[in-house]
């Protein structure tokens, strides 16, 4: 389910010039809902949705399930992952919960324990998922 379904937001894919940060040093407890982009930094115990991108520097940490557009992983997260594009895991990064994406890019030495369902894209056209190997 993607933001905009569940909180009733408006999706704006890219919101560039508008930036919230969450400081390292920061602790919050509680659900996040931005329709700008956002930086993590600090700490989040609660869910976390946002019709932009989510960036999770290297001493971000959420423990909570995040919901966005796009999302790129420097830090820790504890929770599920519903990203509506494209998911960047980071050498440093450390999930463990299960991953919903359209894309994902996993760096080398990025550590990943959960399900991941890749979503197909949108389209008129469908998928063949049939497929023949030559013997």
């Amino acid at each position: 389910m993607l933001r905009k379904e569940l909180f009733g937001g408006h999706a704006t894919h890219d919101q560039s010039d508008r930036l919230n940060k969450i400081l390292s040093g920061t602790e919050i407890t509680g659900d996040i809902v931005s329709d700008s982009n956002l930086l993590i930094e600090g700490e989040i115990i609660g869910n976390v949705s946002c019709s932009g991108k989510v960036v999770i520097g290297t001493s971000g940490k959420i423990k909570g399930n995040l919901v966005c557009v796009n999302a790129e992983v420097d830090g820790a997260m504890d929770g599920e992952l519903t990203i509506e594009n494209l998911l960047v895991l980071r050498t440093t990064a450390r999930i463990k919960g299960d991953i919903q994406t359209l894309k994902l890019n996993i760096e080398e030495g990025a550590y990943f324990e959960g399900a991941c369902v890749m979503k197909s894209p949108v389209s008129n056209t469908s998928m063949k998922t049939d497929f023949e190997f030559d013997e």
